[in-house]
């Protein structure tokens, strides 16, 4: 797959060099992770940024604190058996969707049934989409994704929530660009689909 791109490390992060430092962490070298954490930070703020931008007026999470609770939730994956860079950012969405889920869920909680948050999809891709999400809509409409096409439900997860672009995604999840324009596809119409009703 060397058409494809990867995601970018922080300034002055050598390709393989993030890449080695989560081989180590996964090895248990606690001290490659204090060295990985300035070469991811940057990139995983810029798609923090990239992704709170689409989020309607009103959103009182900041950037620093979605990066910073994403890494809190990385830093505890015990469990993951790190690969390469492209496993890092995917692992990355899922945790910044999270994040994301559990301060929609908050917020809806305190105001007891009151407003929702919403996002835009109109960055994410060329597609059609509504124009706003409930994000706790879109969360479901993804579980349920990922019990018909698992795959789809992930590059939803990578594009939305990781903020990755086709190249990016088609090599964290090891396909090729043109199978992931064209699954992209099929999720965004399903999507479309799924949530006509949810969605003004």
């Amino acid at each position: 797959m060397a058409d494809q791109k990867e995601p970018k490390p922080g300034p002055g992060a050598s390709p393989g060099e993030v890449t080695a430092l989560l081989l180590a962490w996964s090895a248990g070298d606690k001290e490659a992770l204090q060295k990985l954490i300035p070469l991811v930070y940057s990139d995983l703020r810029k798609r923090a940024e990239g992704y709170l931008r689409k989020e309607r007026s009103g959103h009182t999470l900041q950037p620093t604190a979605l990066v910073n609770e994403a890494y809190l939730k990385l830093v505890d994956q015990k469990s993951v058996r790190w690969q390469n860079r492209a496993h890092f950012h995917a692992v990355a969405a899922r945790a910044m969707r999270e994040v994301l889920v559990d301060y929609a869920r908050r917020r809806q909680a305190e105001k007891r049934g009151g407003a929702q948050t919403r996002i835009s999809l109109d960055e994410a891709g060329p597609m059609a989409m509504p124009r706003s999400l409930d994000l706790l809509s879109l969360d479901m409409a993804l579980a349920r994704l990922a019990t018909l096409d698992e795959r789809q439900s992930k590059l939803v997860e990578l594009r939305v929530f990781g903020g990755l672009t086709i190249d990016e995604a088609a090599h964290a999840m090891g396909i090729s660009a043109a199978t992931v324009s064209r699954e992209w596809r099929h999720a965004e119409a399903w999507l479309h689909r799924e949530m006509a009703g949810l969605t003004p």
